[in-house]
């Protein structure tokens, strides 16, 4: 087989599975999986799907996606192992650009993901997959086709930074440039101290059984990043500072994905950012700050463990005649508690910027705020606001509110909230 054939093959695979015909599917995954009597045909196939992820993987950057939306939404849409095989695609891919042509928050997302060459050679990285995952060549050749054809139509989203390769060029390198960006790189350092010491005190109070600890633990963490947050809204205008929004991806899957939503949106919303759900990709997009950003992600992932926590333990649920009614029950459970918690994050966004400067101070989060709203409607112009779910267990709804009021709000005590329209 040469690698013209093998490539013709593979296109015709991929055709087969946007038509739905999987007895073709499956006959063209045979001729690309070859004889184990002829190496030759396999390595021209292997060459071909490899390249074709390669590819994939780039149009995927193209269109808006970044390392972690890519591996998350594989595994998503298809199962864990297609998802390290495409993290595999992307670290082959990563290979074509400098280390300084790649965004930081990108190199972050990679070392994350664990997306590194670890194979000797490209030639054999088939083989050593397979070994790796236990399955046959046929199996590695369907998975390398349905990535292929996933990665090909995915739809686009609004960029959240520079593609690789582009990170660099066209940079100013004027002084005023160089203090500008100098001055962010400290900031960035502080933030990250300072959301260490909160990710610490975060992990206590989950971790506890003891309420009123848990309590002050959160009250130490939202001074923190009250605090913070202030100083940064402030040394900006004082400094004449440029640092502009920024986005990030925050995955809301299922089950119960809709009142997940709901939950990162009060919170986005209480931290000065807004949230943008796409709810067939499991995942949302979130703009505003960089350090509200963080702020979002950490208070986000604490309150939906608690909420789940409690959720278990609140147990099974079932209606007079024996009937499960549990899905309804914690559906109603995290309606509830996003609802419960929107409320009690915006009576502290209240208090926080009333004890920061109070009149002083909302200008100065007025003008934050309307930069985070351009941002939205500049990257979502034609965006829908929906209805939030109706909800049928009462049992549920009172079982979340009450949760909702023994939450620790880790994270913050959130300041930026104040100015936002409830």
């Amino acid at each position: 087989m040469t690698v013209r054939e093998a490539g013709r093959l593979t296109t015709e695979a991929v055709r087969s599975l946007s038509r739905g015909h999987a007895a073709a599917f499956q006959r063209l995954v045979a001729e690309l999986a070859g004889r184990p009597d002829d190496p030759g045909r396999a390595l021209a196939a292997d060459r071909r799907l490899s390249a074709r992820l390669r590819e994939g993987v780039t149009a995927a950057w193209e269109r808006g996606w970044e390392p972690a939306d890519v591996v998350r939404y594989t595994s998503r849409r298809l199962t864990p192992r297609h998802g390290r095989l495409v993290t595999d695609a992307i670290a082959s891919e990563m290979r074509a650009y400098a280390g300084a042509a790649v965004d930081h928050r990108w190199r972050e997302q990679l070392a994350t993901l664990g997306a590194e060459v670890w194979w000797e050679d490209d030639d054999a990285h088939p083989s050593a997959w397979r070994e790796r995952e236990g399955v046959d060549r046929r199996v590695y050749v369907a998975c390398a086709v349905e990535v292929v054809h996933l990665l090909e139509f995915l739809p686009s989203l609004p960029g959240l930074g520079p593609c690789p390769g582009t990170y660099a060029q066209g940079e100013d390198a004027s002084a005023s440039f160089s203090s500008a960006r100098a001055w962010r790189e400290r900031a960035n350092e502080v933030d990250q101290r300072m959301l260490g010491k909160v990710r610490a005190l975060l992990a206590k109070a989950e971790s506890t059984e003891f309420p009123e600890e848990a309590e002050a633990l959160s009250a130490r963490a939202q001074q923190l990043m009250a605090r913070h947050s202030i100083d940064r809204a402030l040394l900006a205008v004082e400094t004449g500072d440029t640092e502009g929004t920024s986005g990030r991806r925050i995955a809301v899957d299922n089950p119960y994905d809709a009142p997940k939503a709901v939950l990162l949106t009060v919170v986005s919303d209480a931290n000065g950012c807004r949230a943008v759900w796409h709810r067939e990709l499991g995942f949302a997009t979130v703009l505003g700050f960089p350090a509200d950003l963080a702020a979002v992600e950490m208070l986000f992932t604490s309150l939906l463990v608690q909420a789940t926590s409690a959720m278990v333990h609140a147990g099974p649920r079932r209606d007079a005649r024996g009937r499960s009614r549990t899905r309804s029950f914690r559906h109603a459970f995290l309606n509830a508690y996003a609802a419960r918690v929107g409320e009690r994050l915006r009576e502290a966004a209240g208090r926080a910027a009333a004890d920061a400067g109070g009149k002083d101070l909302l200008p100065v989060l007025a003008a934050r705020d309307r930069a985070v709203e351009r941002a939205v409607a500049s990257m979502f112009p034609n965006l829908a606001k929906g209805r939030a779910g109706s909800v049928s267990n009462h049992e549920g709804w009172v079982a979340g509110r009450a949760a909702a009021d023994l939450a620790s709000l880790n994270g913050r005590h959130e300041v930026t909230g104040a100015s936002r329209r409830s």
